[in-house]
């Protein structure tokens, strides 16, 4: 009985406490810290020569491309236009379903002809759904061959995130990439295109049909290139799928960034968070030349080659890019000559790989700084006979 009575008082001082409100407190999560383009799904931010990675946020994240699709498409015409199997006067007829495209448009009409250069101008400043159609009928037979080109480009830079399914970046849940691999296409596109890309692609409106009676009106649909010093591209994107994309280029006092943004809720938030990317990369890192183009690395022998020596030059202007304040220094340098003779001058033969002390490899081509021929056979018994009569 005084058992019972003990476990009924104890059971009325506890009441109280199991009857009182319980507050739940919610841990704070700490606030994260550097997180730039905080909207956007994916970020990527890197140098253009060396491709050296400055910023990256989810970049591996198969998403919607949109538009930005077009830079492929871009990068095989230009290699077209450079190989001479197109020509900027050559004339382009537009099909019924180029006509047909909805969504940005220069409004082609069917059988309608317009030059290489203005379809060019119409992709790349009004991203134009019918002119890239129409182009990728022009290179690749028909839109499906040329989304088959666009396929094999990707391996070939090695995209591990993208596939395509048409031409344009209209929506299809097949077709994806990340801001990874959209920074090293736009990387292929800026190398391929160079000048020639950058002029139209930095124009903030022209016209096509200029001597016609349907003279049209292109505007970018960049608008970074009025808002960001130095910005000159590259492509914007938009679905109701995909959101709002842009993979941006600028240049400041020699250093030239690749931005990506993907996913972004609305054109004038990627904007801004495009502009804080930029901004970041510019204030806090810079690039040096390491090697001038023409730079003699070292003096080669060439047991059958003649003459026998030659220098091993830079290609190009070797340039690396470091944060404000640590600037590294070579550590090795490797070449590797992958071509057999005859060696033309300053045509690539092979490559060195440079380590830097902070960690950054670098791959650059390199050539002769004269013609080396093989050895023909009168010059291999002359060899002989030195090396047997005179050498020995």
């Amino acid at each position: 009985m005084k058992k019972i009575c003990l476990l009924i008082l104890c059971a009325c001082m506890m009441l109280p406490v199991l009857t009182m409100p319980v507050k739940c407190v919610e841990k704070k999560e700490e606030p994260q810290t550097n997180v730039l383009a905080p909207s956007a799904k994916g970020v990527y931010l890197c140098e253009n020569t060396t491709g050296k990675v400055i910023y990256a946020r989810n970049e591996k994240e198969k998403l919607y491309p949109a538009s930005m699709t077009k830079m492929m498409g871009l990068l095989l015409i230009f290699e077209s236009l450079h190989d001479g199997k197109l020509k900027w006067e050559d004339t382009v007829t537009t099909s019924e379903y180029a006509a047909s495209m909805g969504g940005s448009q220069v409004f082609l009409e069917v059988n309608e002809t317009m030059s290489v250069k203005d379809m060019i101008k119409s992709i790349c400043i009004a991203s134009a759904n019918d002119a890239m159609v129409a182009m990728s009928e022009k290179v690749g037979g028909s839109v499906d061959g040329f989304v088959e080109m666009m396929n094999e480009k990707a391996k070939t830079l090695k995209l591990s995130n993208t596939h395509f399914a048409n031409p344009t970046g209209l929506h299809d849940p097949d077709h994806y990439s990340c801001a990874k691999d959209m920074a090293i296409i736009a990387r292929a596109l800026i190398k391929e295109g160079g000048k020639e890309l950058l002029k139209i692609t930095s124009t903030y409106d022209a016209y096509i049909r200029e001597n016609s009676d349907s003279k049209f009106w292109l505007v970018n649909t960049n608008k970074l290139l009025k808002q960001y010093p130095g910005v000159d591209g590259l492509k914007t994107g938009f679905t109701t799928e995909a959101l709002s994309c842009i993979t941006t280029t600028a240049k400041k006092d020699g250093l030239r960034l690749i931005g990506v943004v993907m996913g972004e809720p609305s054109s004038k938030v990627r904007n801004k968070e495009m502009i804080q990317l930029l901004d970041y990369g510019f204030s806090q890192y810079e690039q040096a030349t390491l090697y001038k183009k023409g730079t003699k690395i070292e003096t080669k022998k060439f047991e059958n080659g003649k003459p026998a020596t030659a220098g091993i030059v830079t290609l190009d202007d070797v340039s690396y890019v470091y944060q404000k304040g640590s600037q590294p220094k070579e550590t090795k340098k490797e070449i590797k000559i992958d071509a057999q003779l005859p060696y033309k001058a300053n045509k690539k033969i092979g490559t060195m790989e440079i380590t830097m002390s902070d960690g950054y490899h670098m791959q650059v081509p390199i050539g002769v700084d004269h013609d080396v021929v093989p050895l023909n056979f009168v010059d291999i018994f002359m060899k002989t006979f030195e090396d047997i009569f005179v050498n020995s």
